[in-house]
């Protein structure tokens, strides 16, 4: 049997594993006796493989992917059962370098939500009246009398009940906008237009009267990291229509499985923060004994932080190739 022969042969069963043993790193709660004895039967066979092109076919490519295939499946199956649960580090390893693999679709839905914005911003400008479309009459009202909506918060609801709602809600804008992707990134884009083409529109009419800069200081704090955090959930759902629309050179269905796995693991990594930015958005922003500096402050730190988080790993990740 000749090599071109052999690979032709065996290739899909080195992608069962391979695809198998991605699946088994990413979810080892999922990893029952049943997936774990395939697994194992799986690994044997790469390792018979292994062994016949080393002795047939050294020095080829397909003698190189068996071996990093076999000791792959080697450290995963002979490492004690305890050091196979993720820690908090692989976690953040493994989102940092997900989050970099949509650099393109993130910097679609950042583009796409400026330019909307923008246009909301002129047509808002153009025709104030889309106020009454966009706020409603009573808030209007309240810009006329020189009051922000925002003003009432504290006072209608407790701190706790309207951070665990402001949580929630941006929570499901996020997840919106992941999920949606499935709908060839129909949800994403709708999520990314609407939204940018709202604040956009909100900021022309709040500058109409003359409110424009109360309604900054009021979205200094958490504001700019929330806007970063739904775009990076559009961005993973637009992950997932890429695949669906455009698979590469690999099976669709290959595809798919691995931007889902990897944009889900990016929005996993984004929830927490929409919950640091409830209590900042509940408790700091509405507050009218905090100034402006310090929620300008806030909002730089937090966004700082989500960054360093979002870099540190994959510089890490860089570090750890090169060696």
């Amino acid at each position: 049997m000749n090599l071109s022969r052999f690979v032709t042969l065996k290739r899909e069963s080195w992608k069962d594993f391979e695809s198998s043993l991605e699946e088994a790193r990413a979810f080892p709660r999922l990893l029952n006796h049943e997936r774990l004895e395939s697994l194992a039967f799986q690994y044997r066979r790469i390792l018979h493989d292994h062994a016949l092109c080393s002795a047939r076919y050294k020095g080829s490519a397909a003698a190189d992917r068996l071996r990093a295939l076999a000791l792959a499946g080697t450290h995963f199956l002979h490492v004690d059962r305890r050091s196979r649960r993720i820690s908090l580090a692989q976690m953040h390893s493994r989102f940092t370098a997900e989050l970099g693999n949509q650099r393109l679709e993130t910097i679609v839905a950042c583009l796409l939500f400026l330019t909307a914005g923008l246009f909301g911003l002129m047509t808002a400008s153009v025709h104030p009246d889309l106020g009454l479309q966009i706020l409603g009459p009573q808030h209007v009202a309240d810009l006329q009398r020189g009051e922000l909506w925002t003003d009432s918060l504290t006072s209608l609801v407790p701190p706790s009940v309207s951070s665990s709602y402001i949580a929630t809600n941006n929570m499901s804008v996020a997840l919106v906008a992941w999920v949606g992707g499935v709908a060839a990134g129909l949800g994403p884009l709708n999520v990314c237009i609407v939204n940018g083409y709202m604040l956009g529109a909100i900021f022309a009419v709040t500058h109409h009267w003359s409110m424009a800069p109360d309604l900054g200081e009021f979205v200094a704090a958490h504001g700019p990291l929330e806007i970063l955090l739904i775009l990076v959930s559009a961005g993973a759902g637009l992950r997932i229509a890429r695949a669906l629309i455009v698979a590469g050179d690999g099976p669709r269905p290959e595809a798919i499985r691995s931007a889902a796995t990897g944009s889900m693991i990016v929005v996993l990594g984004c929830l927490p923060w929409f919950v640091l930015l409830g209590l900042i958005e509940g408790l700091i922003s509405p507050s009218q004994d905090v100034g402006l500096v310090f929620k300008v402050t806030v909002g730089l730190i937090v966004m700082a932080a989500f960054v360093a988080f979002g870099v540190t790993g994959r510089m890490e990740n860089t570090d750890e190739s090169r060696a």
